[in-house]
C-alpha cells in the first residue's frame, strides 16, 4: 500500500481529506491532533504500519508491516450524532461486521469494541474525542483489523485468541476492505442511535444469553461488583450492556469492564 494507491482506491468516497504514512505511532494520536487543527469531516488516517498503536486503557496493538489495517476517522458531529456520541463504538464495529458478513464471514461483536471470527478476535476499535467546553467537538474512530497471518500476534501476547481475516477464509485486501468499510458507515452514520441501528448491534453481539463475566477496568471508578457473573441479555438504547444477574438485571457503561464467556 503507498499513497497513490490509497487515493486510487478511494476516490468515489466523499472523505474531507486523507494523510497517508509508511509508518506512524498510532493513527488515532495523528487524528487527535488533526482534529484540532481543523481536519474536514470524515478526514482518514491511514498507516501502513504503527510502531505505537494501541487498544483500550492504553493497550498496545501490534500492526506489523503490510498486513494489517490501520485507520483513524475524524467525525464532526452533528447536533443528533453529539446527543449519540456514546454510540461510536458502536458505529465502527457495526459497520465493520456488516462488511465481513459480505464476505461470508461469521463476524460478531464482544462488546463494547472486539470483533470476532470464529469466536477469536480479530480486529478492535478505539474511539476517542476532542471536546471544546462542555461540547464534543469531534470524534476519533480508530480501527485496527488483522487482515493477513501474518498481523497475529502470539498467544502470550495478548489477552484472548486472535485470528486474521485470511486465516478465517476471507480473501479481501486491506484496499477493498477499507473502501468497503468507508462506505458502509457513510451509510450507517445517519442511523445511529435509532431503534434500528441499536438492535442491529444487538443481533451482531457475541455471547448473547450465555454466561460471562464481566470486571472493572483498573482506574476506571465503576460502582459494578468486580468480579460480575450473569446471562449477556443484549443492549439498552444507549448502548449499555444488559446482564441478568442473581439480583436482576445490571447495566454495564462504556469503558469499564473487560468481558469473558464463562
Amino acid at each position: 500500500m503507498d499513497e497513490k494507491q490509497l487515493r486510487k482506491a478511494l476516490s468515489d468516497i466523499p472523505l474531507g481529506d486523507i494523510r497517508y504514512y509508511h509508518q506512524a505511532g498510532s493513527t488515532n494520536d495523528i487524528a487527535l491532533a488533526w482534529a484540532t487543527e481543523g481536519a474536514p469531516d470524515f478526514s482518514l488516517v491511514v498507516a501502513d504500519e504503527q510502531t505505537s498503536g494501541r487498544g483500550r486503557m492504553g493497550r498496545r496493538w501490534l500492526t506489523p508491516p503490510g498486513s494489517s489495517l490501520a485507520m483513524s476517522l475524524i467525525l464532526r458531529p452533528t447536533p443528533h450524532v453529539r446527543e449519540h456520541i456514546s454510540l461510536l463504538s458502536g458505529l465502527g464495529a457495526l459497520a465493520l461486521t456488516q462488511v465481513l458478513k459480505e464476505y461470508e464471514l461469521h463476524a460478531q461483536i464482544k462488546w463494547p469494541n472486539d470483533i470476532l471470527i470464529g469466536l477469536r478476535k480479530t480486529a478492535g476499535i478505539l474511539v476517542e474525542t476532542v471536546w471544546m467546553g462542555d461540547q464534543v467537538e469531534s470524534g476519533i474512530i480508530g480501527i485496527g483489523v488483522n487482515v493477513l497471518p501474518e498481523s497475529v500476534p502470539p498467544a502470550t501476547a495478548v489477552g484472548f485468541p486472535a485470528t486474521s481475516i485470511h486465516s478465517e477464509g476471507g480473501k479481501i485486501d486491506r484496499l477493498g476492505l477499507l473502501h468497503d468499510l468507508l462506505e458502509r458507515l457513510i451509510q450507517l452514520r445517519p442511523q445511529i442511535g435509532t431503534p434500528d441501528f441499536v438492535r442491529a448491534w444487538e443481533a451482531t453481539l457475541a455471547f448473547t444469553d450465555e454466561e460471562v463475566q464481566v470486571w472493572a477496568e483498573p482506574g476506571s471508578g465503576t460502582l459494578v461488583e468486580s468480579p460480575l457473573t450473569g446471562i449477556l441479555r443484549g443492549l439498552e438504547s444507549d448502548g449499555a450492556l444488559r446482564l441478568e444477574t442473581s439480583s436482576g438485571i445490571q447495566l454495564i457503561q462504556f469503558g469499564e469492564i473487560h468481558l469473558r464467556p464463562m
